[in-house]
């Protein structure tokens, strides 16, 4: 499985580099606001020059042609750049032509398995479920993806499924279940992967001990 940071921030995607764990970033424009770029194409290619593999950009447009014309400009700020586009009708079409002429795509705000399977005929190269906010709606959201990689997996589809929307631990623990290609979460929630209790007093007590096998070497060369 694949781990991407689903952020804007640049200090967050610098830790998370430094870690070694990870493999690309998702954006958004409310990421991007809370991020405070100044210049939208800029901080994405800072982005991509900080990450070693792919970084979801995502056009504003909702028509066809506004979609396109946004993702040709996108897709020449990195080679890294993978386009988001909504899952709808305009954005399908949209799409389709973009994987005609060789623009990576990511289709975004998927909440159904046939929404999926459309995205992945129209040659998607991810597509993004949004578990957490199926759950709001007291939907299981890892049900969806789990039906979606079966799907992929029954007729070979090449489109990577991207779990999205993921607020804690136990939602990638079953993202990787499942199947999913990739994980995209929060950095609390990459942190929160590496913490357990018991690791924590683990160490405490095997400084501890050490601490003490120091002293009583030290006192018995005294």
């Amino acid at each position: 499985m694949k781990f991407f940071l689903d952020t804007a921030d640049l200090n967050e995607i610098r830790q998370a580099v430094s870690l070694g764990i990870l493999d690309g970033v998702t954006t958004n424009p409310t990421l991007i606001r809370k991020a405070g770029a100044r210049d939208f194409h800029e901080h994405i290619r800072q982005i991509c020059e900080l990450v070693p593999g792919d970084v979801s950009a995502e056009v504003t447009a909702v028509d066809y042609e506004g979609m396109l014309r946004e993702a040709r400009q996108l897709a020449k700020i990195h080679e890294r750049v993978v386009v988001k586009i909504p899952l709808i009708p305009e954005g399908i079409r949209a799409i389709k032509t973009l994987s005609e002429e060789g623009v990576r795509t990511n289709c975004t705000l998927c909440f159904s398995a046939t929404q999926a399977l459309v995205a992945a005929k129209a040659g998607a190269t991810y597509i993004s479920p949004f578990v957490g906010r199926l759950d709001d709606i007291s939907s299981e959201g890892m049900t969806l993806i789990g039906q979606v990689v079966q799907i992929y997996r029954n007729y070979d589809f090449r489109t990577q499924v991207l779990a999205a929307s993921l607020r804690h631990p136990m939602h990638v623990l079953d993202a990787a279940l499942v199947g999913a290609d990739v994980a995209t979460m929060p950095f609390p929630v990459m942190m929160q992967l590496l913490k357990h209790p018991l690791t924590d007093i683990g160490l405490e007590r095997f400084l501890k001990d050490w601490e003490a096998y120091l002293q009583a070497q030290k006192s018995a060369g005294a």
